[in-house]
Order: structure tokens, then C-alpha cells, then sequence
């Protein structure tokens, strides 16, 4: 075993670490899922800066032993350097899980690395050259290795959570799903039921089935009265499987949209499977649907006995909003015989609210005190909320990712008062993971950009061509409209063309593994 291939492989060690880390990371934003991370591993992706990282680490193994050591080290040093620089917006979480498919991973590297300076010393750096551009396949061997341990680790904990709920008695637990407005309806609801009752709520995105797992293990006791739980869906059974944990009394479906139509293959399984919460319920239960969604009202498959009540502000329902009145500051409006106020903007946070009055109502939370929380509401941070700084006002919609959502942040911006001379601007990568309606959905945001916009930016060239299209065909000058590669980009152009009184909408941002 030859003294420079020793150095050279616990040099690639290091580099292996770095790029592990984003192999693994990428894995984590797609859910774990391979048929998702496959998708993903398209070319745009594949040839990331690690991945160049790693191309010039082979090339250095063919160099002569000094001058590839030195190669090899000035690449680590760089890319270590860059890791440490490079901000994303969804950190990789270093949960147990990651921390074991980091070992395996590391594991799997440094054997083949033995082995092949035991048995083929010569090329030795060669084939650690290889292993290094080859990090995201022997990552995904390693997840395929700990598959076993990881369903019996899932297995104890959803027992585990099982059994901490069944204990739990007199809980009254409440589901809360739907393409767009979940996670605000959830915060909202709670505002609300705190006033009566001591309420836990799902924290942050933990709205998958683990998530869920670990906020029981973790979070709930004995002292809480209610249980809200969000519940997120990328495939059919996704909200089954929640609700079979567990069992909802209370049931609200928010909205039903194109989103994850990769996933889902069509608009009908996203139905059936925002459903699966409303089927769940007991004959005593209560379902809560947002009958302004189209989507919503056309499903026929529901087969739960529980009542239901309907909210909505377009159509007639159980709980409508009359003479609103929307205005810079929020909105105020009747439901019932009595009038709210809210700092929110928009109609979607509209429904949110009515969609928390009717669970309110039906838990006996007085009106006085639900009128108090609606007043005291703030908006759930990059879902439409506002902010003003340097005499801009800023409109922040960037965890927003549907065409309905985007429509409904389009209608605020394109109501708001500004002054002579003053211009509504937008700042848009559109939307992902649409399927095969991706490009159409992304072209009648444009169209609606026109309608609703004095000026637009498109951020990223996903979408870039769909947009711009139906931009184009709204009518738009094409003076008004910039493409950026990035959201620095859009920000460096920005700076340069924005005035005191302008208002600016940040609609939607791709997630890590699209940039």
C-alpha cells in the first residue's frame, strides 16, 4: 500500500464528506423517496458545483503522485470553502435517520477505498476518483442498506406515539389538510380554540406521518385539550395513514388544487386523497370543506355519515362572510351577526378565518373572544404577509406554490393603492411539480401577471419560457418584464429600477433541489 495513495484517500475522504453531505440533503428534499429523487437527478441537476467538485478530484488521480496530492487537496480546501459559504433555504436537518445514512455512507466509501488500495494499489487513486463522482448512487445504496433497520426504528416510534394517543383520554384532535391554506387555517385555529381550550398544534411543516409521530412522542401531554394536526399528502394514502394514527374527530379540508400532480398523476386522486381525512371521521364527527373550491364541490366520493358544514365567499355555505371591506392594513367583514376584523390580507386568509370560526363555533368558543383572536391574528411568515421598509411595501408569498394561491396573492397586489407613478411589481419563478400541467399552469400565471402587474420578474429558467409566454400574450411591454438566473439577481435589477411607494410580491421560490 503505497504511502501517497494513503494520504490521497483520507484527503478524498474529506472531499467525499462534503459532497455526501448535498447528495444526502437532495435526498432529504425529495422526501426520501427515490422515485422523486430520480426525477430530480435530470442533467441540470446532476452537474452541480459538487458534482464538478468531484470530476476534478478523478482528473487529479491521473496526475503524478505530488502534483496530484496537491491537485487533490487545492479542490478540498475550495470545495470545503464553498460548503461553508453556501446558504440554503431548506437546511439539510440532521435528524437520526441522516446521521445513520451519513455512517452507512462514509462506511461503504472508506471499505472501497481499502479494498482498493489492498488489491489494486496502482490504481488505487483511479477508483477513488470514480467513487467520488459516483457519491449520490453509493448514498442511495446505503438508504437501501438501512431500509430494515429504518422501518424497525418507524415501526416502535408509531407504536409508541399509538399508544400515547389511545392513553390520551377526553383529546379532541383535529386534521387539518388541503392543496394551499393548511398551514394558516392551522395557526389560525388554534388562536382561536387557545381561548377556551389548551391546544398543541403540529410545529412548522411536521405534516407528514413522522412528523406527526415525533410531535406526539415529544410534545403532547397530559394538560392539552386539543390536537391539531397538520396533514400533508404527495401520494394517495399519505392523509390515511395520519388519520389511522390519529383518528380525528374533526376534520377541515382547505382546498383542492393541481399540486403534486408528479406524484399524484391527476386531479382526482388529489380529491380522494384530501377525502381520505373527511372519510376518516366518526358518525359524531365534523367535516369542514371550503366550498369556493371548485375541486371541493365536484367530488362526489365522499362516503363519511358525520355532519358537515360548508364555508366559502363566493358560494352560498354554512359560514359565508358578508360586506367585506378590504383595505392596506387587512380586512373586515359579517359572518353571522357579528363583524371581525383582521390584519390579514386577501381572500384566501378570508376563508382560513371562517374556516376557524365554524370549528370555533362548534367547540363553544364565545364570540367575544374569537372576535379578539381574529383581531390579534398574524399572518403566518412568507404566506401573504406584509411588511414595509424603506417606503417599499412588501408583499411575502414565497412558501406559496399553487395557481390558485398565486391567483389569490395577484388579486391582493393588483388592489392595492399605490401613488401617480408608483408600480406593483412581481418576482416569480412559477410553479414545480405539476406534471404534464406544469408549462399551461405556468403560462396562465403569466397571463395573469399582465392582468394584475406593472412589472415582472422571472426568477430562474424552470419556467422561464411558460411564463414569459403568457406574459406575452397578456399584453405586457416587453420593458416591463426581466429574466434573472437568480433571486440575487432579481434583487441587484430591482435596486435599480425601485421607487418609494412601489410594492413588490414575492410569489412562490423553488425549493434547493430546483436551482
Amino acid at each position: 500500500m503505497e504511502k501517497f495513495n494513503v494520504i490521497y484517500a483520507v484527503i478524498a475522504t474529506v472531499m467525499y464528506l462534503i459532497v455526501a453531505k448535498y447528495d444526502i440533503h437532495m435526498f432529504q428534499l425529495n422526501s426520501y423517496r427515490y422515485s422523486r429523487y430520480f426525477r430530480w437527478l435530470a442533467p441540470e441537476n446532476i452537474v452541480s458545483t459538487k458534482r464538478v467538485f468531484a470530476l476534478l478530484a478523478l482528473v487529479s488521480a491521473f496526475l503524478p503522485d505530488y502534483y496530484g496530492l496537491g491537485c487533490l487537496s487545492g479542490i478540498t480546501v475550495v470545495a470545503l470553502l464553498h460548503a461553508l459559504r453556501e446558504k440554503f433555504k431548506t437546511p439539510l436537518v440532521f435528524t437520526m435517520r441522516v446521521k445513520r445514512l451519513f455512517a452507512t455512507n462514509i462506511a461503504l466509501f472508506a471499505i472501497a477505498a481499502i479494498l482498493s488500495m489492498l488489491f489494486a494499489d496502482t490504481y488505487a487513486k483511479i477508483i477513488i476518483g470514480v467513487l467520488l463522482t459516483l457519491s449520490n448512487l453509493i448514498m442511495l445504496l446505503a438508504n437501501l442498506i438501512n431500509t430494515p433497520i429504518e422501518k424497525g426504528i418507524n415501526r416502535h416510534y408509531y407504536n409508541d406515539a399509538k399508544n400515547i394517543i389511545r392513553s390520551h383520554k377526553g383529546l379532541i384532535i383535529i386534521g387539518v389538510t388541503g392543496s394551499f391554506g393548511k398551514t394558516s387555517t392551522k395557526n389560525y385555529l388554534a388562536s382561536l380554540l387557545a381561548e377556551k381550550y389548551n391546544v398543541l398544534v403540529t410545529p412548522g411543516n411536521f405534516n407528514t406521518l413522522l412528523g406527526v409521530v415525533r410531535t406526539v412522542r415529544e410534545q403532547l401531554r397530559p394538560y392539552h385539550q386539543v390536537f391539531i394536526v397538520e396533514m400533508g399528502a404527495k401520494q394517495p394514502n399519505d392523509i390515511k395513514e395520519i388519520c389511522d394514527l390519529v383518528e380525528p374527530t374533526i376534520g377541515i379540508v382547505t382546498a383542492v388544487g393541481e399540486m403534486h400532480l408528479e406524484t399524484f398523476k391527476c386531479v382526482e386522486n388529489i380529491q380522494k386523497t384530501k377525502f381520505e381525512l373527511i372519510d376518516s371521521l366518526p358518525a359524531n364527527g365534523l367535516g369542514v370543506i371550503n366550498y369556493d373550491s371548485q375541486l371541493i364541490r365536484e367530488y362526489k366520493g365522499c362516503t363519511s355519515p358525520c355532519k358537515m358544514l360548508k364555508y366559502g365567499v363566493e358560494q352560498k355555505a354554512d359560514f359565508c362572510a358578508t360586506d367585506i371591506i378590504y383595505n392596506g392594513s387587512g380586512v373586515s367583514f359579517i359572518q353571522g351577526d357579528d363583524r371581525f376584523e383582521s390584519r390579514l390580507l386577501g381572500r384566501g386568509n378570508l376563508l382560513n378565518i371562517l374556516a376557524s370560526i365554524a370549528v370555533a363555533d362548534y367547540l363553544g368558543v364565545p364570540r367575544n373572544k374569537q372576535r379578539n383572536a381574529i383581531a390579534r391574528l398574524q399572518p403566518v411568515e412568507h404566506r401573504l404577509s406584509m411588511s414595509r421598509t424603506g417606503g417599499l411595501t412588501i408583499l411575502d408569498d414565497a412558501y406559496n406554490s399553487n395557481p390558485m394561491g398565486a391567483q389569490m396573492a395577484l388579486e391582493v397586489l393588483k388592489n392595492f393603492c399605490v401613488g401617480e407613478g408608483n408600480k406593483r411589481i412581481i418576482v416569480t419563478p412559477g410553479f414545480v411539480e405539476m406534471g404534464s400541467r406544469q408549462a399551461d399552469a405556468n403560462r396562465e400565471l403569466g397571463r395573469t401577471i399582465a392582468s394584475c402587474a406593472d412589472y415582472a420578474i422571472v426568477v430562474n429558467a424552470t419556467n422561464r419560457e411558460a411564463i414569459k409566454g403568457g406574459i406575452d400574450e397578456g399584453g405586457m411591454s416587453a420593458d416591463k418584464i426581466f429574466l434573472a438566473d437568480s433571486l440575487a439577481e432579481a434583487r441587484a435589477h430591482m435596486a435599480t429600477i425601485l421607487k418609494v411607494g412601489d410594492v413588490v410580491l414575492y410569489e412562490n421560490d423553488l425549493p434547493d433541489n430546483f436551482k
